[in-house]
């Protein structure tokens, strides 16, 4: 690269820095600010939300019918966002908690009054005969065909007219099976009406939304809805009918705007352990790697500044889950920096210029950086088609983020490292000096190794089953996985999150033996709903009651009492048990496609089983409350994992092909980590250290987050280096014999 082209490299690269950090601080716009990072949807753990309660408009109904309608509002309600809450309260009760809302009467009519829907034809009084379901609007009568409760989905779409080519805007619709065999008797009675009569009415709540002309009978249980004026009116269209859609009607009762669940100081000390996080990895790239490591600085600045303006851009919601979304991607983006820059310094200590160490270290780190974030891609990827609620938030904010590290350290550090080269930086010792570690037998200390993974979930395992036996479950499940009960309070004087968390929270904690405490606060209001476990004797909540009348001046005949069902669904938690083992098989068929070996594959596997499993002896030993974030943090923990493992498993590729005459394969392997040892070390750290100044500033409830997080990275640095390479030759030597 010319000196020239070097300069405006290097200024067009700071340019675009500025503008992406112009955008997320100040945005553009005097009225909207678009692409300010402040304009990011937090969730209500982060920013609180709108909260609705419906109730069953009818004292007759199914256990099944309920739970069904149930179900399909959550599918109604992530159209906001895919973190709203929906539980069951009392008998008759749905909550649905949506995050990022600031005005719930906007929010009522945007998603509509789940009330009764019907498809009908028009007909006349000397037709009706007793047996015919009719609905009335206004004077006119309509025969009734089917109902809501036959429609699968409906949705807006785009089509292109085949003779203009201009683009037409369309709702399409899914029926069930018992639905499409009513929807074609329906089209074939209306078609057969001749036209000007052939008109299909969809009657939602009592009033005529759409009048549909029929042309002829319709199988196959699927149809569409077309000429509609713009894609606005396509969606209102198709959000009416899945709202009307509900097996029960719902009449809404109450609505409120609620402040964020974790405080309002909680995003600002995430926001500052982050950034003290970042600054601590930088300072220490810079120390080790010199040149190098000031230049992963700035592509990881302008990884933020991207992955802010894309999270902005993208309308997704943030919440907890997705902030450890963010840690991954943050540690895969120095991980693939370390990995370039460890190959560098190893091109230079085996003797070679440093612009051929340049080159020759980023082509061999590349197959490396890629094969680990294509794997996690995969995951993500599998867990947004087959997750739902928190565990899409999660795969968003990493799918995300995997691509944006790729991008800075593989294009944007490959400029930078050239231009400065270019420019003069030419001294191998601007480049750092590679450490001569010595020789470690992991393959003949394999025993060891596996004992002590063994032991650590044993320990785990007899835990839960210790756990079990004495009554207390396995694990501390949370409100979140099982339900509980909920109490609406005002107290005498209005209470920030932040003071509830601080002050309440503790004393009713000291109460009750539990610290799976919710709050959530109704804004400007004194009035408060708070939830606990479902298992709290009544003397222990006569205790709590007590407290809250003597001491935060509530009043005891105005605490109401109800009993919620959990945030998480048996769909939703069975969708993210599914898609987490779909991930891990598209893994594994990757690495076995990639690496052309299935021990590899097998052991990458392992590994993850291994670490998962040590996690979650921890939740059980530790006690710490079970709620959605464990879904984000073992997530996190196999994206970590399987990356840390497949740089091993690289370099034991890489030097298989140059192998020399009479090394075992045992000898590779041991080679290969001591090779990638400062890898594993640096990596560790810096993510380690991420997840620690989260630990140390954030507040209760992320404690409790990151602390299984750093037991998880640590088993991750433990599995990559010490269990998967030797397990590799013991599978090698299995298929040998």
């Amino acid at each position: 690269m010319s000196k020239k082209k070097s300069v405006l490299s290097l200024i067009l690269i700071a340019a675009c820095i500025a503008l992406s950090a112009y955008t997320a601080l100040v945005g553009w716009g005097e009225k909207h600010h678009t692409g300010r990072a402040k304009n990011i949807k937090l969730g209500l753990d982060l920013q609180g939300g709108v909260s609705i309660t419906y109730e069953v408009a009818t004292d007759d109904f199914s256990t099944d019918d309920f739970n069904d309608t149930k179900y399909k509002l959550e599918q109604r309600v992530q159209n906001f966002s895919t973190e709203a809450e929906v539980y069951k309260e009392g008998d008759n009760r749905i909550v649905c908690n949506i995050p990022g809302e600031s005005n719930a009467e906007e929010v009522l009519a945007e998603l509509g009054k789940p009330g009764s829907l019907y498809f009908a034809t028009a007909i006349s009084a000397e037709e009706i005969t007793e047996d015919m379901e009719t609905v009335t609007v206004g004077d006119a009568t309509y025969q009734i065909w089917l109902s809501g409760s036959d429609i699968k989905n409906a949705k807006p779409a785009t089509t292109t007219d085949s003779t203009t080519s201009a683009t037409e805007y369309v709702v399409s619709l899914t029926f069930t099976k018992d639905g499409a065999e009513k929807f074609s008797e329906a089209t074939a009675y209306t078609a057969g009406l001749g036209t000007g009569a052939n008109y299909l009415y969809i009657i939602y709540d009592g009033e005529i939304i759409s009048s549909p002309r029929c042309e002829q009978a319709i199988t196959g249980g699927k149809a569409q809805i077309d000429g509609m004026e713009n894609y606005e009116e396509a969606d209102k269209l198709s959000s009416n009918i899945r709202i009307g859609s509900l097996k029960l009607e719902l009449n809404e009762i109450s609505h409120s705007v609620n402040g964020a669940s974790l405080g309002d100081k909680a995003l600002s000390r995430a926001i500052k352990a982050g950034l003290i996080g970042t600054a601590i990895v930088v300072i220490f790239m810079i120390f080790v790697y010199r040149l190098p490591g000031f230049i992963s600085g700035i592509c990881l600045v302008f990884y933020a500044l991207l992955d802010l303006l894309l999270l902005n851009g993208f309308d997704l919601t943030l919440t907890l889950p997705g902030i450890a979304g963010i840690i991954l991607s943050i540690g895969m983006a120095v991980d693939a920096n370390v990995i370039i820059y460890a190959r560098i310094r190893e091109e230079i200590a085996a003797g070679r210029p440093v612009d051929l160490a340049i080159k020759a270290g980023f082509s061999k780190a590349a197959s490396a950086i890629i094969d680990g974030n294509v794997t996690t891609i995969i995951a993500a990827l599998v867990l947004m088609w087959k997750g739902s609620g928190t565990v899409q938030g999660f795969a968003q904010t990493l799918a995300i983020g995997i691509i944006l590290s790729m991008f800075t350290a593989l294009v944007i550090a490959r400029i930078l490292v050239y231009a400065f080269y270019s420019l003069g930086a030419k001294n191998p010792a601007l480049y750092g000096e590679e450490k001569h570690r010595k020789h470690f037998d992991f393959v003949g200390h394999k025993k060891v190794f596996f004992a002590i993974s063994i032991v650590c979930i044993l320990i785990g395992v007899i835990t839960m089953g210790v756990n079990t036996a004495r009554g207390k479950k396995a694990f501390a499940l949370s409100i979140e996985f099982v339900g509980g009960k909920s109490y609406n309070v005002t107290f005498d004087k209005e209470y920030s999150i932040s003071q509830f968390n601080d002050d309440v929270k503790p004393a009713i904690a000291e109460i009750i033996g539990s610290n799976d405490i919710q709050g959530s606060k109704e804004r400007d209001s004194n009035a408060w709903t708070i939830k606990i476990p479902k298992d709290i004797s009544e003397s222990k909540v006569t205790e709590m009651k007590k407290l809250f009348v003597d001491n935060y001046g509530a009043k005891e005949d105005e605490i109401v009492e109800t009993y919620i069902s959990s945030t998480v669904s048996k769909e939703m938690a069975s969708n993210a048990v599914v898609a987490t083992i779909i991930a891990t098989i598209c893994m594994l068929i990757y690495i076995w496609f990639r690496f052309k070996d299935i021990g590899f594959a097998g052991a990458a596997v392992i590994a993850l089983l291994h670490d998962v499993m040590i996690v979650l002896g921890f939740y059980a030993i530790s006690r710490i409350s079970v709620g959605t974030t464990l879904i984000a943090c073992i997530l996190t923990i196999v994206g970590y994992s399987i990356n840390a493992t497949i740089v091993i498993f690289d370099r034991i590729r890489e030097n298989l092909k140059i192998r020399r005459k009479g090394e075992t394969k045992a000898e590779i392997v041991n080679n290969s980590i001591m090779q990638t040892m400062t890898r594993s070390i640096y990596t560790s750290f810096t993510t380690f250290i991420t997840i620690f100044m989260v630990y140390i500033y954030g507040v209760a409830s992320i404690k409790e987050f990151a602390l299984p997080l750093m037991v998880g990275i640590i088993c991750g640095a433990y599995s990559s280096v010490f269990v998967t390479g030797s397990l590799w030759t013991v599978f090698l030597r299995k298929s040998v014999k």
